[in-house]
């Protein structure tokens, strides 16, 4: 019996090892399915994988979706918005003291949750268990959340399982380059007031400090935001002031400005 423990405990370490050693090789989409798809398995079993990353705290969320299941990956599931099933699970994970968590989904993934308009892919919706942890960008300034699900309940044991292979996920999933249809979940605007242009208050600070020549990092460290969020900002501030680079948009601005004095 001991004989048996012994080669059970070496065999999972050498696939531990293989785990943490061909994470390290992905730096494509289909490397990283490849990879999820194989001995991390063994260790967190899932069938779809949601890794999302941004400014929780203000609705500046990117996700990924990675399955093997038909129509269920990033790419298939335009339209859909799983942020809100997302952000209540980063609530519940912040709550839990940032420790990772295993849910159990009696009727299924919930899919009424305001703001998806009771819509979620019918697979989405199948999953029975979700098994949650996350990762605290300090440097950086945002969090990432790592969600898999499983049509089944999943071990109490991988929640553990989890928390020592998470770096290694977060590891595999940077080295990847954003699909073109990478989804964006905006909603830091929602309770922000508009006061110039179609530009928030937000966006105005953020604005007088592009003027002043501050970059995205420096303008991140005075507003005391990641410098993730700083760019999404100016990307709306882009859109809204119909330029395409920080000269124009600071031109447009200081004529609106002027515009507005006169």
């Amino acid at each position: 019996m001991f004989a048996a423990s012994a080669d059970n405990l070496l065999e999972d370490q050498q696939r531990f090892l293989r785990v943490a050693q061909e994470s390290l090789a992905v730096k494509r989409h289909f490397q990283l399915l490849l990879w999820l798809q194989g001995d991390l398995q063994y260790f967190v079993p899932h069938e779809v994988l949601i890794a999302a990353w941004g400014d929780f705290s203000l609705g500046l969320i990117h996700y990924d979706i990675i399955s093997t299941l038909p129509g269920v990956r990033t790419t298939d599931l335009a339209g859909i918005d799983v942020s809100p099933l997302i952000r209540s699970l980063f609530d519940r994970w912040i709550k839990q003291g940032s420790n990772p968590f295993a849910v159990t989904y009696r009727q299924g993934v919930p899919h009424e949750t305001p703001g998806t308009q009771g819509i979620l892919h019918p697979t989405l919706r199948g999953m029975r268990s979700a098994l949650v942890h996350g990762i605290r960008d300090q440097r950086g300034r945002h969090d990432c959340l790592y969600v898999t699900l499983h049509s089944d309940e999943i071990p109490v044991a991988c929640g553990k399982r989890l928390e020592m292979l998470l770096p290694y996920i977060d590891t595999a999933l940077r080295q990847v380059t954003h699909l073109p249809a990478q989804h964006q979940s905006d909603q830091s605007a929602q309770h922000d007031e508009v006061v110039d242009k179609g530009l928030t208050s937000r966006e105005v600070e953020i604005m007088d400090w592009v003027r002043k020549g501050k970059t995205n990092h420096e303008i991140g460290m005075i507003l005391d935001i990641s410098e993730f969020t700083v760019k999404n900002h100016l990307q709306r501030i882009f859109r809204k002031l119909d330029v395409i680079n920080r000269a124009q948009a600071v031109s447009t601005f200081a004529q609106s400005n002027r515009n507005n004095r006169g």
